[in-house]
């Protein structure tokens, strides 16, 4: 059963996210918040599987509040995965939420199959990059912040086969789609993808997509889906 944390300074949306969720038989919303202060307290008493957050709420914002409930001091136990909810689809927030080491994100007009869908995409350990708009955003945020900075040194570490596999995955590319395009088997890109995010200390599929473009693997306009 996947836990779901819901939180939100709208009462509305909390009640409708609620009762989509807790409708299908493998999760169930476990608690709920209205602003990011409430949100901590509630992830480290209910240990939820996903957090959907918020991100503009009174109190404590969703950026902050992600940063906190992910940082590297926290237990991997008592580290949910978050999946940001906005109104903008290019909100610099959000990239921010994406950097501190968010899932991904999901805009509040989504249908609710997409949010369920999302809730089991993050609870089985991968990300959410919504179609286009993840990687728009990363684009719109990283071109002008990075043109000038160097390399991560410790992409020298990665095999010439794993830095293709990272290119790709920054590229939006599923495990699927990168197996088809290096000619390997499935498994086999599961297992380079695993050891390109433990190298770089990577949480998921969503820091690889913000690392590569903020070291120049994938610059924007590269890719076209």
């Amino acid at each position: 059963m996947i836990r779901v944390l819901v939180v939100d300074d709208q009462s509305m949306i909390r009640l409708g996210i609620r009762s989509v969720v807790d409708a299908q038989e493998d999760m169930t919303v476990v608690g709920e918040a209205e602003n990011g202060e409430r949100a901590l307290a509630a992830a480290r008493s209910l240990r939820p599987d996903v957090v959907l957050m918020d991100v503009r709420m009174p109190v404590l914002d969703g950026l902050e509040a992600t940063r906190r409930m992910l940082a590297a001091d926290q237990p991997n136990s008592h580290r949910p995965r978050v999946v940001v909810l906005t109104t903008f689809d290019l909100d610099d927030y959000v990239y921010a939420a994406l950097q501190a080491g968010a899932s991904g994100f999901l805009l509040k007009d989504s249908e609710p199959e997409e949010v369920l869908r999302a809730i089991r995409v993050v609870a089985g350990g991968d990300a959410l990059l919504a179609p286009g708009v993840t990687r728009r955003l990363i684009e719109q945020f990283v071109d002008a912040r990075t043109t000038a900075r160097p390399p991560d040194p410790a992409m020298n570490g990665l095999t010439e086969r794993e830095r293709e596999v990272l290119t790709l995955m920054a590229g939006g590319h599923s495990n699927a789609e990168i197996a088809a395009e290096l000619f390997i088997a499935e498994q086999t890109t599961k297992s380079h993808v695993s050891r390109v995010l433990q190298k770089l200390h990577l949480r998921d599929r969503a820091q690889a997509v913000v690392y590569g473009y903020e070291n120049g693997l994938v610059r924007p306009g590269d890719v076209d889906r």
